[in-house]
């Protein structure tokens, strides 16, 4: 699973693909209509999917095989990518990108017709799914995220116990303590950044949000400087920082390693990750594998309160869309709504479902318990941030300035944090002062 639920978080509203031709965006059965009668729907459908492991273990398999005892007449084919956004940003230069395919982050907003065949309002959509406005242009929506996400620290509960710390800390000073405390008391790396899987560290991009409880967090982005002092970028990387300079991290981050990284927290070796609840399944598949207790992996929020409460920020998963060039647009469909409805794949996953009257995942009991407040941002403002962050060159959703973030705070890259906090910051005022959306 690695990158790909973090990229999810960023494909509402992203770049465009350079070269890609786009064409047919506004023809003739651009929208992908619900189908009526599931007994009249016929034809074979490839759809692209970023779960490889799904696909190597018959699982998408086992999903299309329910799928046809409602439409037996729809063939469905899988083909996972590897690379997914590199791999599809070639194949969508032409009109052969699957059926059903993930809307890749390359992809500009407005371009979505250009691409991909309409849903339906979101003035209807969104009474019943989340999620929606990520995806809508001119009042229809081209996307469907089978399941929800939250950032947050994934745990060994055993360990921060060993090191008397048995509450979620409530600020990042409670927190630094935490990790010296497991770095006093036990074996443990107190954190792991997974530095040289690069993609982990784009995940602290979404803290933003959580900090301020604020559903316009994104809006906030688009109109002022994201690390500007108390905002919460500047809080939840100078959280970083601190950590790697205090030497709460892994002593050489340079050779990380994320696979190894699962078992390894399952057994304890490391003791905290800032990653997602998409995290979690695979924390507690490691800690199987490793013949110990997946009970052992907790889930934690950012340590930050708003009035005495956390908060945590819901977000969607990669978006299944409708190739607009389809033969198949009803079995399109039919396959989007039934996963989106039907699957049970939000429930194999843990994860959030899309629908809104479905209760939250078990795994997420404890975030109940402690009253976590759950916000979903406004994306209306994603596209302008994502034109922002690409002209400006910055790289919030890419992990090349945490990266340099990291360095500077084990010494590798020279300057202070407020200088770097300060660069960062010109680089999109001046950029934002000069994009339109």
């Amino acid at each position: 699973m690695n990158r790909r639920t973090v990229l999810a978080m960023v494909v509402g509203a992203a770049l465009l693909v350079p070269g890609c031709t786009g064409t047919g965006g506004s023809a003739k059965g651009a929208d992908a209509e619900a189908p009526d009668d599931p007994s009249k729907v016929s034809g074979t459908i490839t759809v692209l999917t970023v779960r490889t492991d799904l696909v190597q273990d018959g699982t998408m398999k086992k999903y299309a095989a329910e799928f046809n005892k409602t439409y037996p007449k729809v063939k469905v084919e899988f083909q996972a990518l590897t690379n997914y956004e590199a791999e599809i940003k070639i194949r969508m230069n032409t009109e052969d990108y699957g059926d059903v395919l993930l809307i890749p982050g390359v992809i500009k907003k407005s371009d979505y017709p250009k691409f991909f065949a309409s849903l339906g309002t979101e003035a209807e959509r969104s009474e019943k799914y989340r999620f929606t406005d990520f995806t809508t242009v001119g009042g229809k929506v081209y996307g469907q995220s089978p399941n929800g996400v939250m950032p947050g620290f994934v745990y060994n509960k055993r360990v921060w116990k060993e090191a008397g710390v048995t509450e979620w800390p409530t600020t990042p000073a409670e927190f630094l303590a935490g990790l010296k405390a497991i770095k006093a008391k036990t074996d443990a790396i107190p954190y792991y950044t997974n530095f040289a899987a690069q993609w982990p560290l784009t995940s602290w991009t979404f803290v933003n949000g959580s900090v301020s409880c604020d559903p316009q967090a994104t809006t906030r982005l688009a109109e002022g400087d994201p690390w500007a002092k108390g905002s919460d970028l500047r809080t939840g990387d100078t959280l970083l920082h601190d950590i790697v300079e205090e030497g709460l991290a892994e002593k050489d981050p340079t050779t990380s390693n994320w696979e190894e990284s699962k078992p390894r927290t399952a057994k304890g070796e490391i003791a905290t990750q800032w990653l997602g609840t998409w995290a979690i399944i695979q924390f507690q598949d490691a800690a199987r594998k490793a013949g110990v207790d997946p009970g052992d992996i907790g889930f934690m929020p950012f340590p930050a309160q708003v009035d005495g409460t956390f908060c945590a920020t819901v977000g969607p998963d990669y978006h299944q869309a409708v190739n607009v060039h389809s033969k198949h647009k009803a079995a399109a469909r039919a396959w989007i709504d039934w996963f989106t409805d039907k699957s049970g794949y939000d429930r194999d996953n843990l994860a959030i479902s899309p629908l809104k009257d479905a209760p939250m995942p078990e795994v997420l009991r404890p975030y109940e318990d402690a009253g976590v407040k759950l916000i979903e941002l406004d994306d209306s403002a994603g596209a302008r941030v994502k034109l922002i962050d690409d002209e400006s060159e910055v790289g919030i959703n890419k992990p090349e300035y945490r990266q340099d973030l990291v360095d500077l705070a084990r010494g590798a890259k020279k300057g202070s944090l407020d200088d770097f906090f300060a660069d960062l910051g010109r680089k999109w005022t001046e950029t934002q002062k000069n994009v339109g959306d």
